[in-house]
């Protein structure tokens, strides 16, 4: 696995910040990418992938792993020539996951239901404000 690359949600993800991890640019980038996203569009290109247990340093949540990648072979000749470097599998992956059938039909209904969500909040009414800070 010497020859493996890693990569993180957080490489792709576009709520995240450049010091947060994100490696390429954000309207290039996924909306909470999943590590199982990512391993499902990369065995689709060819590459073999696993993914691991472990966690980004740079990630709060500490909920997600990594997939490893195989870009080149034991020559370290490259394995796919449309992908020579990780650079092009982050692009490749940011312009991929929003196509695949599950963030299709899945972003429409999760739409659909914050809103009810935000609807339902503001029927209550105002909330009172708190004591605060006393001065």
């Amino acid at each position: 696995m010497k020859k493996w690359k890693c990569i993180y949600p957080s490489y792709i993800n576009s709520k995240k910040t450049v010091v947060e991890g994100r490696r390429i640019r954000r309207d290039k980038c996924v909306e909470n990418p999943t590590c199982q996203e990512i391993k499902d569009v990369l065995d689709n290109a060819g590459f073999r992938t696993v993914i691991e247990k472990k966690f980004y340093s740079r990630e709060y949540t500490k909920e997600q792993g990594r997939v490893r990648v195989e870009l080149l072979d034991e020559q370290e000749q490259v394995i796919n020539p449309e992908f020579p470097h990780k650079l092009s599998v982050l692009h490749y992956l940011g312009t991929t996951i929003p196509k695949l059938k599950g963030r299709t039909s899945g972003a429409q209904g999760g739409q659909s239901a914050g809103t009810s969500q935000a609807q339902g909040g503001s029927k209550g009414g105002a909330k009172p404000k708190g004591k605060g800070k006393k001065r």
